[in-house]
């Protein structure tokens, strides 16, 4: 069967992250995007020997184009989604998927008038420990979920940044950007039907103002219970529990990590950000990704992520178990995808899904400015195996 060719709009960091996903795969082959910076454009186009526009419209037109994925910042989804559905294109959107439930809603929306497939994605659920955990939870081994912690200390705020990825209008602040991954776990291992959230945000360095930290407490249909916290001020670091092993693999131990500028956003920033889009996400690591430490308390035993893979604890004591890292996060959202569009397998990061991950990045939101415990309406459960 021919390769599925596939386009990308947004040349950053989360686009070309892709691109050795995409060289590898068996079902996928890039042969276009859109990147509005023409000195991006005409790199990309030398690196990628795949043919550059300027706007989505002009990639869509784009002869034979199967399928596109949405790399562009947040508040642009939908009307790209729109213009790729309109177009009877598939589409694969970076998390979150939109800015409010409403452009979410209209992304599921259009998929659905269109029959075509709309995945949400990468988020860190991918990761191969996440995917393991969930498959001890659904083997009954350790019987029901009943808590699952997850926290994550790291830098975010102080990283090279456009200064619209703090304003939480267009989907900036760790909430949106990093609670995306934690939720999108949190509900993967726990079944995905939450019930109702209780949090807190913070935004407490002036120099950087957004929602820079959070505490969020959900608690499941079931009774279950979890709570996400994550810290984005760049004092603590999480890898120092868990081996010095970075989000992406790699060991950096404390002394070998850059010290930060913790100064306000400037134009300087906007170069140091292209420069590490082509290397911040790299295409393959020693160890298995990272993204902070998350225990998961079952009725007969307890589950974490290890450097190698997982860490079971039980009556017999602990045991590893050790994964395999010949393929990547983003390896496994594109397999996913391949799945869903020939009909292989039905994908669980459905538009749907998203937009119950979107809910309660926004109800985190909400509750942590009226104090209160608010309930959830779009949650979507996990679909049987």
């Amino acid at each position: 069967m021919a390769a599925l060719k596939i386009g990308i709009v947004g040349m950053g960091a989360a686009g070309r992250a892709f691109l050795p996903a995409i060289e590898k795969s068996d079902d996928f082959q890039l042969v276009a995007f859109a990147e509005a910076n023409a000195a991006a454009r005409q790199e990309a186009e030398r690196e990628t020997g795949a043919q550059g526009y300027a706007d989505v419209g002009a990639l869509i037109a784009h002869h034979g184009v199967d399928a596109i994925y949405i790399a562009t910042p947040t508040e642009q989804h939908r009307p790209h989604a729109e213009v790729a559905f309109a177009a009877g294109k598939h589409v694969l959107t970076e998390k979150p998927m939109a800015v409010s439930l409403e452009d979410a809603q209209a992304m599921v929306t259009a998929a659905e008038q269109a029959n075509r497939i709309l995945l949400v994605g990468h988020s860190h659920s991918y990761d191969a420990p996440i995917h393991a955990m969930r498959d001890i939870i659904a083997s009954g081994r350790l019987g029901r979920v009943r808590m699952i912690n997850t926290m994550d200390f790291t830098d975010w705020m102080f990283r090279p940044r456009r200064i619209e990825e703090f304003d939480v209008k267009l989907g900036g602040g760790v909430t949106f950007r990093q609670g995306s991954h934690q939720f999108d776990i949190i509900r993967l291992l726990g079944g995905g039907a939450v019930r109702s959230v209780r949090a807190s945000t913070f935004d407490w360095d002036p120099r950087r103002p957004s929602i820079g930290a959070h505490t969020v407490f959900l608690t499941f249909e079931d009774g279950a219970t979890a709570v996400a916290v994550y810290n984005g001020y760049g004092y603590f670091s999480t890898m120092e529990l868990t081996g010095d092993i970075t989000e992406w693999g790699f060991v950096e131990p404390l002394a070998q990590r850059p010290k930060l500028k913790r100064e306000a956003v400037s134009e300087a920033e906007l170069a140091a950000k292209r420069s590490r889009a082509k290397t911040a996400i790299p295409a393959a690591a020693p160890y298995q990704p990272t993204f902070g430490l998350t225990l998961v308390s079952c009725e007969r035993g307890d589950l974490r992520q290890s450097p190698g893979g997982i860490l079971v604890y039980d009556a017999n004591g602990r045991e590893e178990i050790v994964l395999a890292t010949d393929k990547t996060p983003r390896d496994l959202v594109l397999a996913e995808f391949a799945d869903a569009i020939l009909g292989r397998k039905p994908p669980v990061h459905t538009g749907k899904w998203g937009l119950a991950n979107l809910e309660i990045c926004l109800t985190a939101m909400e509750s942590s400015r009226q104090g209160l415990e608010l309930p959830l309406r779009f949650q979507e459960p996990l679909p049987p195996p």
